[in-house]
């Protein structure tokens, strides 16, 4: 019987620009490849960070000359850092499979996630996106109804809410992707946010945490485990001191005693062991694992990486 795994691929598994981004993928379908030939079902979310800003600084730049170019909602940049990510990624991957004789097909699916809009970050925007502004330039798109902050002196930057995930639109459909035996690609860059209005989900501007949709995503779709892939090998307290130490295992309870303690940095390893513990503790045997993209077969294998358990 095959596992079910569900993986986060971080930032440093995909390059900043499209043409550093496909050799990137290269090398990470390999270590994606591993997986599939050790006997694993996967399923892969991604982050998008470098790449939606970049569609959303092309797009307000074209908005600003006398082209005519429309502004570009920011729903609509996300969808396309899904796509063009996507496509990257199942590229990169069939090469691989089929370097390797494999028959297997690879689908991305363009994914809406549910959030409620009622959510307390939409009163408090703090995710920054798109292009510097001068103060008036920033003050004519505030009238439109944008929220914008200072950004240490380099000039005004719009933000965007970053409210958590509930609900995952196209579960369905990656299930049965799923079930047909594909390798699917889904929930990248934490989702295209929508909330529901009147019956119907209408995309709203903001950032899912990847981390935080990728273990939604883990939980919808029954996984076995989730793989939050990083920069490190394992997640470490007392990060970059002298008396540093890494960790093995880690049952809920010590995560939160070490959240508790602030060891693990805000925007980095905190929102990861944060998301482990919500697909922890969303059913009884379930488990996760934060590891290096390289080191993924290895702590599958449980020769490598941090687990996190639920008791």
């Amino acid at each position: 019987m095959k596992k079910k795994v569900v993986i986060a691929l971080g930032g440093n598994a995909l390059g900043n620009d499209p043409e550093s981004q496909k050799e990137a993928v290269k090398h990470t379908s390999k270590s994606i490849v591993d997986l599939i030939e050790a006997g694993n079902q996967v399923i892969i979310s991604h982050g998008n960070g470098p790449q939606v800003g970049m569609i959303n600084l092309a797009m307000d730049a074209a908005a600003k000359t006398d082209a005519g170019t429309p502004e570009m909602p920011f729903p609509e940049c996300g969808a396309m850092s899904q796509g063009y990510i996507g496509f990257h990624l199942q590229n990169a991957i069939q090469n691989e499979l089929r370097s390797r004789g494999l028959n297997i097909p690879v689908a991305t699916v363009v994914t809406q996630v549910v959030v409620d809009k009622n959510d307390p970050a939409f009163q408090n925007p703090t995710k920054p996106v798109g292009a510097f502004y001068t103060k008036e330039e920033a003050d004519k798109m505030i009238e439109k109804g944008f929220v914008f902050k200072e950004d240490a002196g380099r000039g005004y930057r719009r933000v965007v809410p970053s409210p958590e995930p509930k609900d995952i639109v196209e579960k369905e459909s990656v299930k049965a992707l799923v079930d047909a035996e594909n390798v699917v690609i889904a929930a990248g860059g934490g989702g295209i946010p929508v909330v529901e209005e009147d019956g119907n989900l209408v995309g709203v501007p903001a950032v899912i945490d990847k981390d935080f949709t990728t273990a939604k995503l883990a939980e919808l779709v029954d996984a076995d485990s989730l793989i939050i892939l990083t920069a490190v090998e394992k997640v470490a307290i007392r990060f970059g001191k002298p008396d540093q130490q890494w960790l093995d295992k880690l049952t809920i309870e010590e995560v939160q005693k070490y959240i508790d303690d602030k060891e693990f940095a805000e925007g980095s390893m905190l929102p990861k062991v944060k998301a482990a513990m919500s697909f922890v503790t969303s059913k009884p045997g379930r488990k996760a694992l934060i590891t290096s993209l390289e080191k993924a077969t290895d702590g599958l294998a449980g020769k490598t990486g941090t687990w996190i358990i639920s008791k």
